[in-house]
């Protein structure tokens, strides 16, 4: 893990939750939708299959870890999970909540959601939320 940087996109464009033991848990910095992103800290993986069979059952885990934490936290009709990698190819890993109530309802949210940011004290209480839940044996920081 030593060697893993984050990309740039991906710093500039999300807020660092915690560490899982394998994923910088992230939260996508648009307050209109629920939406983290996993980040294995590995350097150089653009796909799941070039993480080796350990880290891929891992990272699977820490996907259903972060789903179950957003059923937890929000309730949402529907969790989307995607690794698309077009614009950011270092591998990360998208846990949407999705509603049945909200404006793009059923259709992705890829490039349509609205920008606007989260204050600072929304941050704090979703990492407050997010620290409070159980990932298992993994380090926070």
């Amino acid at each position: 893990m030593a060697d893993f940087v984050l990309h740039p996109r991906l710093a500039a464009d999300s807020i660092f939750m915690r560490d899982l033991a394998l994923c910088q848990l992230r939260l996508n910095n648009v307050k209109s939708v629920p939406w983290l992103v996993l980040v294995p800290r590995r350097a150089d993986i653009s796909e799941i299959h070039q993480l080796g069979a350990a880290d891929r059952a891992l990272l699977i885990e820490e996907i259903a870890q972060a789903s179950r934490a957003f059923v937890e936290l929000y309730a949402p009709d529907k969790i989307n999970v995607g690794a698309i990698g077009n614009v950011v190819p270092q591998l990360h890993i998208h846990v949407i909540a999705r509603f049945k109530s909200d404006p793009l309802w059923p259709d992705p949210v890829w490039g349509r959601v609205a920008a606007e940011a989260y204050a600072a004290e929304a941050i704090a209480t979703i990492r407050q939320k997010l620290n409070a839940i159980d990932f298992g044996a993994n380090p926070q920081t």
